[in-house]
């Protein structure tokens, strides 16, 4: 072997080798970077308060922030929290512009929690798009039927590996398929771009 086969051995072991490192170490730098981030920005939120008491401790406004959030949480569940909320809610839609992009937010966090009152993503399908035997993932948001009797899924088909974007259409039933996914394992499909889903998929189970 000349030195041209060693070089390209070499070469290659070494971008193996360097792919690999960086392969390991980008998720735990993302990871640290995502939580420092987190804990500076719940630290800050209560830098206000901590002024004016006249001392910091770090972490400190991440406890305070939390102990807010549980405290809201609380006020929340009890009829007289709701019906705060509720009129500071009603408010907040008397605003034009604040009342689209706060309504807006408001019901999609509510579909992606279930926490929307029977108006959260009900079911996952699969349908044939961009083209035939080309499938997506989607959530089924509604059903309906036509003057012929044709039932119908409202569907939102979003996007990855942002899930919060996409575009909404109405199918018949017929051809879409029902899967066995739950709304949480969808979404964590549709996040990670199909690389966390079930080791067997449903799609032959559709009718030809």
């Amino acid at each position: 072997m000349n030195w041209k086969g060693y070089y390209n051995i070499m070469w290659t072991h070494i971008k193996r080798t360097i792919l690999a490192g960086v392969f390991t170490i980008v998720p735990l730098v993302l990871t640290i970077y995502i939580l420092t981030f987190l804990f500076r920005f719940l630290d800050g939120v209560s830098a206000p308060i901590l002024r004016i008491i006249g001392f910091h401790i770090p972490g400190l406004g991440l406890l305070l922030t939390i102990l807010a959030v549980y405290a809201l949480g609380l006020i929340v569940r009890n009829v007289i929290g709701r019906r705060l909320i509720s009129w500071g809610e009603k408010i907040l839609l008397t605003i034009p512009i604040v009342n689209t992009i706060y309504k807006t937010i408001k019901q999609f966090i509510s579909a992606f929690s279930g926490t929307a009152d029977g108006k959260n993503f009900q079911k996952v399908i699969f349908l044939q798009y961009p083209r035939k035997g080309v499938w997506t993932l989607a959530f089924v948001t509604g059903e309906s039927v036509d003057a012929n009797s044709v039932e119908y899924y409202h569907v939102f088909v979003p996007t990855t590996p942002n899930p919060t974007s996409g575009f909404f259409i109405m199918i018949p039933k017929r051809e879409t398929m029902l899967t066995e996914m739950t709304v949480e394992e969808g979404i964590k499909m549709v996040i990670s771009g199909g690389l966390i889903a079930p080791p067997e998929n449903e799609l032959h189970n559709f009718p030809k």
